[in-house]
């Protein structure tokens, strides 16, 4: 996937027109406060690494990319950080607004956490309430891979939640490695690429072309205006024949 034009930030949910693309694939990013999120997205959307960042802004980026070939607009909603209360899980509205509006859900934990590791299975819930029958496909990130001597989830763990939720598995290190995060949100481009249908055609525009079509087809002539002068003499060569016919007889 080649990265066609810088990357802006949205504070809006209702997808922006875009000219060039010819879908938009929305993704909402989920997990525990602290695990990333943040960092993954921007390190997906521009290569780059930024260690610090306001924690919790929920904010929706945007960038024009190649998918397969195809000019596709993915917006990547970033969320704030559910955490564990007395009652259960605590989620902003924010969060379940995303979960509604995304195509895709992308949820993430930090191996340095083992909280926000226990998150993951009830967050996945929500997911599936949300969806209403529907579940949107979800991938599941372990992130900051590189901090060996904070790990606080085992490797094996990781792999093994997936398979129980039914979704794929990566671990990552949003700091050390681009090529890990950009390719697990590449793959989730790509499947829902495959599964969006193409853009129908406008058929008001369709009728319209037809109409010109035939308008301009060679086997339709346009028909002439008629010339009142020479209909004015065919009258009266008419009338000049009658004539001739009762005088003979």
């Amino acid at each position: 996937m080649r990265l066609i034009q810088n990357m802006t930030t949205i504070s809006e949910y209702p997808t922006p027109e875009y000219s060039g693309p010819s879908r938009t694939i929305k993704i909402a990013v989920i997990g525990g406060s602290g695990v990333g999120k943040t960092a993954l997205v921007v390190r997906f959307l521009t290569r780059r690494f930024i260690g610090d960042y306001e924690r919790n802004a929920g904010n929706l980026y945007s960038r024009e990319v190649q998918v397969d070939g195809e000019q596709v607009a993915i917006q990547v909603q970033d969320t704030p950080g559910a955490e564990m209360s007395d009652n259960g899980i605590s989620l902003p509205e924010h969060v379940s607004c995303s979960i509604q509006w995304a195509d895709a859900v992308v949820l993430v934990y930090s191996v340095t956490d083992r909280h926000s590791f226990d998150l993951i299975d009830q967050l996945h819930q929500l997911v599936v309430r949300a969806g209403s029958g529907n579940t949107p496909p979800v991938i599941l990130l372990a992130n900051k891979a590189d901090l060996l001597h904070l790990r606080r989830v085992d490797t094996q763990q990781g792999p093994l939640l997936a398979g129980a939720l039914g979704c794929s598995f990566y671990e990552v290190s949003a700091s050390e490695d681009y090529n890990q995060v950009h390719g697990a949100f590449h793959r989730l481009c790509c499947q829902l690429a495959k599964q969006q249908p193409a853009p129908a055609s406008n058929p008001t525009q369709n009728s319209a072309s037809t109409a010109t079509e035939k308008r301009r087809s060679p086997l339709i002539p346009r028909p002439k205006s008629p010339n009142m002068q020479d209909l004015k003499r065919r009258f009266k060569q008419a009338l000049s024949a009658k004539v001739r016919t009762v005088t003979s007889v």
